[in-house]
């Protein structure tokens, strides 16, 4: 199954209060596995960044002023998520301000029933319990040294960490492997044993070849071993 990890960053809270998106990053999953395919951009939001949102991304409007707009990389974005489940942390957050955006350039709207929150479910498996991405990975041993800020792209490969061990996906992982090895087994049998490029070099001393024929001899001249050893001799 494609999934792909989905994150955003922002100028607010609210896209209906005119906020933007200034960064998305997206990971791949295949049986929540990441596949090393990612694909990551900083936008200009067309708007000032305040400051609040500046303590939590960094991303300057200076910064964020050479980068493309939103309409200049949907169609990417969109090629690189078609097909997948899309997995967010918070997810309602990510979907509506990816709609308000796909929405001001009147392109087809994201639909819920492609969304993954894993907020939800956090919540769900550890009722009571911090559910942030923080909490998360130190619950599950994620590295989090690399985290000063928040970045969209780092912030899909935590939780693509994380989303593993909400689903189970060590043990996913294991059948998968067990999956693997099985088919390749059974691909071998079906195209049968390929000889050997060249034979491998006798482990026998001369000693215990020479004690293995007449060990032969003895046994009489109908016994089984004797066409046996005269081709190993030949």
């Amino acid at each position: 199954m494609r999934e792909v990890i989905l994150d955003t960053e922002t100028t607010g809270l609210d896209p209906a209060a005119g906020h933007r998106v200034v960064e998305i990053g997206c990971v791949e999953l295949i049986n929540c596995i990441p596949t090393g395919r990612e694909w990551h951009c900083h936008l200009n939001p067309e708007r000032d960044v305040p400051h609040a949102a500046y303590e939590v991304h960094g991303l300057s409007f200076e910064f964020l002023s050479t980068k493309p707009r939103f309409h200049d990389l949907a169609d990417e974005m969109l090629v690189f998520i078609e097909g997948a489940m899309l997995v967010m942390h918070n997810a309602p957050f990510d979907f509506a301000f990816l709609n308000a955006e796909l929405d001001r350039l009147s392109r087809p709207l994201l639909r819920w029933d492609r969304v993954v929150d894993t907020l939800a479910l956090a919540r769900r498996r550890h009722p009571g319990s911090p559910c942030s991405l923080d909490a998360l990975c130190k619950r599950y041993g994620v590295d989090l040294s690399e985290r000063d800020k928040h970045g969209a792209l780092l912030d899909c490969k935590l939780l693509a960490s994380v989303y593993v061990e909400l689903v189970g996906g060590h043990q996913a992982r294991l059948e998968f492997a067990a999956e693997a090895a099985q088919a390749a087994l059974l691909h071998t049998i079906a195209e049968g044993a390929r000889p050997r490029p060249s034979p491998l070099a006798p482990r026998l001393t001369l000693e215990e070849r020479l004690a293995h024929e007449a060990f032969v001899a003895s046994l009489g001249e109908g016994a089984l071993w004797r066409p046996v050893l005269a081709v190993l001799v030949s």
